[in-house]
């Protein structure tokens, strides 16, 4: 009889998984929203750091690194050390998450960060896409009619509706903006199949992702304005250290731990309420107070999330 890994086993929330999945579903999708709220946390993180784009991206990756160095070290040591395909879509996978960071940076000071927060998002087309194209995964219909619904949101949220569409160069901004997205898209999808090909095995693939994302982000960093190390103040040293462990290393563990057992759009879907929860905790720690639009635009992003994973149809079944 032939053994079937994990990597050959259909989603938890895909139609051929076993009903006993359910239970593993939702500890999937909690971990993606785990992950989400970890790189909301970030958006705050950053801000209070007050650095550059550039050197923060450089940083967030450079500091995890040799804090993820002992953890890979010691799941290696447990579960055996990461085949040299996983490697190499985990690399491949840090090169995108750079390009992420250092072109969502640069899209920010071109088009401002309305636009830019819209643009980034469009990892919840890529990643469906790019299951679709090379994985044969299909993209269920439910989500393809609530997907506007949720880019909508989105654009609520950002505040793209009141103005924050401001920048000097609009056509450079939202190329990088897109790029950006793209670079996001890729990088889930990537890590995802990292995983699937070595389970269990998500802190040596998190460990060389990051690796290869700082060397990208130093190669990218002039598209930003460059690296300047001696403007970091203590303090800022400090905020970009807690960067590092909870929007890269935690987030991450989280968000690909719970991915590589969800269908792609549930993923996209759910990491979509990361603006949201940045919303919440800005005005919460920044007392940033969000408007009317954006508070509007946050309850449609989270209707449209239940809606596309299939909980607003759960609700009325039970009823």
């Amino acid at each position: 009889m032939k053994a079937v890994s994990v990597g050959d086993m259909p989603p938890l929330d895909s139609p051929t998984a076993p009903r006993t999945a359910m239970p593993h579903r939702a500890s999937a999708s909690s971990a993606v929203l785990a992950g989400a709220l970890c790189l909301s946390v970030s958006a705050v993180l950053v801000k209070l750091a007050g650095v550059d784009a550039a050197t923060t991206a450089l940083l967030r990756c450079a500091i995890a690194v040799p804090l993820l160095a002992p953890l890979a070290l010691r799941e290696r040591a447990r579960r055996g050390p990461l085949p040299g395909a996983a490697i190499a879509w985990a690399v491949l996978a840090g090169v995108a998450l750079g390009i992420d960071y250092a072109a969502w940076t640069a899209s920010i000071y071109q088009v401002g960060a309305g636009i830019s927060t819209v643009l980034v998002n469009v990892q919840v087309i890529v990643l469906p896409l790019l299951a679709l194209l090379v994985d044969r995964e299909a993209v269920p219909r439910r989500f393809l009619f609530t997907l506007p619904l949720m880019l909508i949101g989105i654009s609520l949220v950002s505040g793209l509706w009141e103005g924050a569409a401001s920048g000097p160069r609009p056509l450079a901004g939202t190329a990088f903006g897109v790029l950006a997205g793209v670079g996001y898209g890729v990088y889930l999808f990537l890590t995802r199949r990292a995983e699937r090909i070595a389970p269990g095995r998500i802190v040596q693939s998190l460990a060389w992702a990051t690796a290869a994302a700082a060397l990208t982000a130093a190669a990218v960093s002039p598209l930003s304005g460059g690296i300047d190390l001696g403007a970091v103040s203590a303090r800022s040293w400090t905020l970009l250290a807690a960067l590092a462990v909870v929007g890269q290393i935690i987030a991450w563990l989280f968000v690909n731990h719970g991915s590589a057992r969800l269908a792609p759009t549930t993923t996209a879907g759910l990491l979509l309420i990361q603006p949201v929860l940045a919303l919440i905790l800005a005005a919460a720690a920044l007392g940033e107070r969000p408007s009317l639009l954006q508070l509007s635009g946050a309850a449609v992003v989270l209707v449209g999330v239940a809606v596309a994973n299939g909980v607003v149809a759960r609700f009325f079944k039970r009823g």
